[in-house]
């Protein structure tokens, strides 16, 4: 079915049919009527690469992230497809696995079939992209870019990691050693920078305790495995991110060591699995979905105004105290409070710790009735 079929059955010209399909306002109401009753009957569907080369509007944006696995990631895509719907905008996804070669033949492929591009490349730089193109409105997501190459958001890892050492610090936390993400890492590089300066500005004769991680649960139990049998061992984990702090815990449960007694432990993004592990996780929150939506909001407003100067946004980190710092409070409840049934788990407010020196939090006992006269209570085997 093409659009001569439309025009003909509703017998108008193939222009008119045209002006109808891409929502022009000259065409008269009976004649606008009839054409899409026509459309409708014949279940017409335009030509997507051929409207464009008419319109120049695919309304289909590129999203480019190194990996698709993970809390993190399907939070950041489910930012990204809320926004994209309300803009009326479709997705070309692609994962590059963190290789610069990859990213590059992604972006080749998408050339001409979007509009315009996010893309999450923390391991590369501008240079190292390869292949943008300078005519097709690109926002960078907590990527190492110049301003000139596009605007870019970025998450406050620097100053997230310097608040969560300040935390740890005030929990009476003095040996706190730190489990990194990959070396060449754009996240990775900033939270670790924050960990060590705020650590030689808190503690003055504490010594830096680094670990390498890969941001994968893996990395992260093996890197427990070593902390927790190190000597001394360090009061205090703080993991770069929440998978390598979830990986810990399983290491540390794994070795019979009780947190936060024997050693507190803390991570970075606030996935929604972090307020339901045991112990609930401490973590820095990452506005994650935030980051997807702005940066779509971001790309439809460059192609409204493709004039507008870039612009480069760092969005705020939120400290959440649980139960795996070490934080005394009575006040929480022993589990997470179920989220709204319509709502966001990050829409909580943080959920405050238990006593220091419980491992996990109590569940009260359920009363039993005593045993009746007749039938006396029996021993468990």
């Amino acid at each position: 079915m093409t659009i001569t079929d439309v025009a003909r059955e509703a017998r108008v010209s193939v222009a008119s049919v045209s002006r109808v399909v891409n929502g022009h306002a000259n065409v008269l109401p009976e004649t606008r009527q009839r054409i899409a009753e026509v459309i409708a009957r014949l279940r017409y569907v335009p030509h997507t690469a051929a409207r464009s080369l008419i319109t120049r509007r695919t309304q289909v944006i590129g999203v480019l992230l190194p990996d698709l696995y993970g809390g993190f990631f399907s939070e950041l895509i489910r930012g990204i497809d809320a926004a994209a719907r309300d803009h009326q905008l479709h997705l070309l996804l692609s994962s590059s696995h963190g290789d610069a070669s990859e990213m590059a033949a992604a972006i080749r492929a998408m050339h001409g079939r979007v509009e315009g591009l996010l893309v999450l490349a923390p391991q590369l730089d501008a240079a190292g992209l390869g292949g943008l193109d300078a005519g097709v409105p690109t926002v960078f997501m907590n990527s190492r870019v110049a301003a000139s190459a596009g605007s870019s958001l970025a998450i406050d890892s620097y100053g997230g990691a310097r608040q969560m050492v300040r935390h740890l610090v005030a929990r009476g936390h003095r040996t706190i050693a730190h489990v990194t993400g990959p070396i060449d890492n754009f996240d990775s590089h900033e939270r670790e920078r924050g960990y060590r300066d705020e650590l030689a500005a808190s503690l003055h004769r504490a010594r830096p305790q680094v670990v390498r991680g890969d941001f994968t649960e893996t990395s992260g139990y093996a890197a427990g495995r070593a902390l927790g049998v190190a000597t001394p061992r360090p009061a205090a984990v703080f993991a770069a991110n929440d998978v390598m702090a979830i990986g810990c815990l399983a290491a540390f449960d794994a070795l019979g060591l009780a947190v936060p007694r024997d050693i507190a432990v803390a991570g970075f993004d606030d996935i929604p699995l972090a307020a339901f592990v045991r112990p609930a996780l401490t973590t820095m929150r990452v506005p994650i979905v935030e980051l997807g939506r702005a940066a779509v909001t971001r790309l439809a407003a460059a192609f409204a105004h493709p004039e507008a100067c870039t612009v480069t946004t760092t969005l705020a980190t939120e400290l959440v105290i649980r139960e795996s710092s070490g934080a005394a409070s009575t006040a929480a409840p022993p589990f997470p409070r179920p989220p709204p049934r319509d709502g966001d788990p990050h829409d909580q407010q943080p959920q405050r710790t238990q006593h220091r020196g419980e491992r996990r939090p109590a569940v009260p006992a359920t009363p039993r009735a005593p045993p009746t006269p007749s039938r006396p209570a029996r021993r468990r085997t």
